[in-house]
């Protein structure tokens, strides 16, 4: 019997990501992604329903989304559909709930002025600290056609 379990989702995040660190060490992190789909009853009413999804990130995955992602930026996730159940401590009942592993993650959009999202509330010697590292850096060397420019890898 054949199966397959992929999914895509382009969405923009409904919170921080929360990252946090198993005991063995590895990285998960857990994002929220509302999807938008808008269409046109007969009568020509335009609508828009949002779907609500929860994203799993592992290992450096997670840690990257950690460091460069926030609520509202646009992000792309491949992954696959996971059925989690559990018996509610509370009550006794069967839960469950479906979520996606993410298994890789673009990026979209512009980068965040300020150079990091977190940087308005980046104190003063903070920011001295960051101008000083930039002047004493050595110049960016030219990329030839073929290599992408290294400010735009985000990692």
């Amino acid at each position: 019997m054949a199966s397959f379990n992929k999914v895509i989702l382009l969405g923009n995040l409904t919170r921080d990501p929360e990252v946090r660190y198993t005991p063995k060490g590895s990285a998960v992190c857990d994002l929220g992604i509302a999807v938008n789909r808008q269409y046109t009853l007969d009568n020509g009413e335009k609508r828009e329903e949002v779907t609500y999804v929860d994203v799993v990130l592992w290992a450096r995955l997670a840690e990257i989304a950690g460091e460069y992602l926030k609520k509202g930026r646009p992000i792309f996730i491949e992954g696959r559909l996971q059925l989690d159940t559990w018996d509610d401590k509370q009550s006794g009942q069967k839960r469950s709930k479906l979520r996606v592993i993410g298994e890789t993650m673009q990026l979209l959009g512009s980068r965040p002025s300020g150079g990091g999202g977190g940087a308005a509330e980046a104190s003063e010697e903070d920011r001295s600290s960051r101008s000083a590292a930039k002047t004493s850096a050595p110049p960016p060397k030219p990329a030839g056609p073929s290599e992408p420019d290294d400010d735009e890898i985000p990692f």
